[in-house]
């Protein structure tokens, strides 16, 4: 794929990421290609389906969160890394607002994408609670199915509430994982 094209997709796809968000999946085409600078001629060359466009930026939304892993492990101690990745899934999760009438709406386009959502996110905060768990810092009897399921609970749309108070629900989650931790004997 040649530069240009590349990022106007990229262009694209985080206009559409902050259109839905604010207006919805609906958001006018013109307004997405607004955004990107460029012309509709070349969202609909892209993204020739809203739902094309739809399970692009969920898709790269999941695999932004899913990398920013090895990152936090690198940098952090192992509770202090699944800390931080929780929160980068809670802004993702803030960011799926906009696209949660389209992944429930039925249609099956997007059939595929709760799969696509475990597959990535399971595994990897699968290995930041075993890290955390074998350090001690965390409690061990929690599992990363669960966990995410909790935390995207935390973010549900509470009126007159924004992301700020789903970060609070969410350090209150992790204050509570640490209850009870103990180093594991091996």
């Amino acid at each position: 794929m040649r530069a240009d094209a590349q990022r106007n997709i990229d262009a694209l796809l985080e206009a559409a990421k902050a259109a839905f968000g604010t207006s919805g999946v609906d958001a006018p085409a013109k307004e997405i290609a607004d955004l990107a600078g460029v012309g509709v001629g070349t969202l609909y060359r892209h993204f020739p389906q809203r739902s094309d466009l739809v399970k692009a930026v969920f898709q790269r939304e999941v695999d932004a969160c899913a990398d920013a892993a090895p990152a936090l492990t690198a940098a952090h101690e192992p509770g202090v890394a699944l800390g931080k990745w929780l929160h980068r899934y809670t802004e993702f999760l803030a960011t799926k607002r906009g696209l949660a009438t389209a992944l429930h709406s039925g249609d099956p386009a997007f059939d595929a994408l709760p799969g696509y959502f475990m597959q990535r996110l399971e595994p990897t905060l699968g290995s930041l609670l075993e890290a955390a768990t074998a350090s001690g810092e965390i409690r061990a009897d929690i599992s990363p199915k669960y966990l995410l399921y909790a935390v995207a609970n935390l973010c549900l749309p509470v009126a007159d509430e924004g992301v700020a108070y789903s970060q609070r629900m969410v350090a209150l989650l992790i204050d509570g994982l640490r209850y009870g931790a103990e180093l594991q004997q091996p």
